[in-house]
């Protein structure tokens, strides 16, 4: 006869109930953890479990929007040194806050890369504002007057739901003012250097038409890139050329550039985006709407672009300033979420429910940096008290 099951015992149950409750916490409130995890010793328990840890984040899928940076164009000078939160927890101390120059360059899979703007060994620095992690890094091989790049988790088969600490790679793509090359390279943490740069020649279609007095006009003009945050979809990430939105593709595994012409070269911005479904897509502002288009590719490898949807901004944002002419500056990748700048602030708009949300006051921007990650109380000081305690 088998012996009958083994009964759990009340404060076992009590503390799967409590981590079950726990788990429901949303993520994008850090502050809530932190303040359950205060409740007592067998909360802080629970909250500190790395068992308990991954279920959160698995739980909850995308990490939360914290906080972000943003970068301005060339001649409107760099922004302030800042980390805004969009949290009630404080703001992440700045590399730059001493008053030294920086110049935030992307936020992406836990880390932040910010352009030290000094020669030598320490030109960029990788920052991980939860862990308070700082890798320098050199200048890549390559001479430019606009850049952009992007830091991405270099961990085989990782979910990005935890990417603090590991190895790391650096993509930088730039142009020069009198070269009509486009050049990338990739820094690698696991090797400590630079791959031998990468260029694309634009030189036969660096030139715009346009009409004068009825007749087509040819103009030479250098491609300089946007500094724009890029954006990754599968192994290949993409940044914006300036005047004719021609989007730059680099393909870090084949280590090779190309160009995806857009459907609309007249519109002034585009801000890329990856779509939910996985595709390359990017939004503008046409009149008084919000309009999302994605690249849908056939089975026989034909590309072409499909309009998906258009917002109207009116009735989205009604505190908008009509003498201010909306502008997309970003979007944040997994949670389905826009940023738009307005003449009263900086706004979210999350696509799936319409919701809206001002996360910053008026400013000059032009690319958010979105940072997002998982901030779970068993970083800092709560887990030095949770180990004081041996619990």
């Amino acid at each position: 006869m088998a012996p009958p099951p083994q009964q759990q015992q009340p404060a076992e149950l009590m503390e799967e109930l409590v981590g079950e409750i726990l788990l429901r916490i949303p993520p994008d409130e850090p502050e809530h953890l932190f303040r359950a995890a205060l409740v007592c010793k067998p909360w802080l328990r629970v909250l500190c479990d790395p068992a308990f840890r991954r279920r959160y984040r698995f739980f909850h899928g995308a990490p939360p929007l914290l906080g972000l940076l943003h970068r301005r164009q060339v001649l409107e000078g760099d922004p302030p040194a800042r980390f805004a939160s969009t949290t009630s927890m404080p703001d992440f101390p700045h590399p730059g806050s001493d008053g030294h120059r920086t110049r935030p360059l992307d936020c992406r899979h836990g880390r932040v890369l910010i352009d030290m703007l000094q020669k030598g060994s320490a030109r960029f620095l990788v920052w991980d504002p939860i862990t308070s992690d700082k890798h320098f890094l050199p200048a890549p091989d390559i001479e430019w007057l606009i850049e952009s790049a992007a830091v991405l988790c270099a961990v085989d088969g990782c979910d990005h739901l935890d990417c603090h600490g590991g190895p790391f790679r650096v993509v930088f793509v730039a142009t020069h003012d009198y070269k009509d090359d486009i050049f990338a390279s990739v820094y690698s943490s696991e090797t400590g250097a630079w791959s031998t740069p990468v260029s694309l020649d634009r030189s036969s279609e660096a030139y715009v038409q346009h009409m004068r007095d009825g007749l087509a006009v040819r103009s030479y003009y250098i491609p300089y890139l946007q500094p724009r945050r890029g954006t990754i979809v599968g192994d290949a990430i993409y940044f914006t050329i300036r005047l004719d939105n021609t989007i730059v593709k680099y393909e870090w595994g084949q280590n090779c550039l190309s160009l995806i012409k857009p459907p609309e070269p007249d519109v002034y911005d585009i801000a890329l985006m990856a779509m939910e479904d996985g595709s390359l897509g990017f939004a503008c502002i046409e009149g008084s709407c919000l309009n999302l288009w994605s690249r849908k590719v056939n089975s026989e490898e034909a590309a072409e672009w499909v309009l998906s949807r258009a917002i109207e901004l009116e009735k989205v944002i009604p505190v908008a300033d009509t003498d201010h002419q909306p502008a997309v500056v970003g979007s944040a990748e997994g949670l389905g979420v826009v940023f738009l700048s307005t003449g009263v602030g900086l706004f979210t708009i999350e696509l799936k429910s319409g919701q809206v949300k001002k996360v910053d006051g008026p400013g000059v921007y032009f690319s958010v940096l979105p940072y997002m990650s998982f901030y779970t109380p068993d970083h800092g000081r709560l887990l030095s008290l949770a180990r004081a305690a041996d619990l």
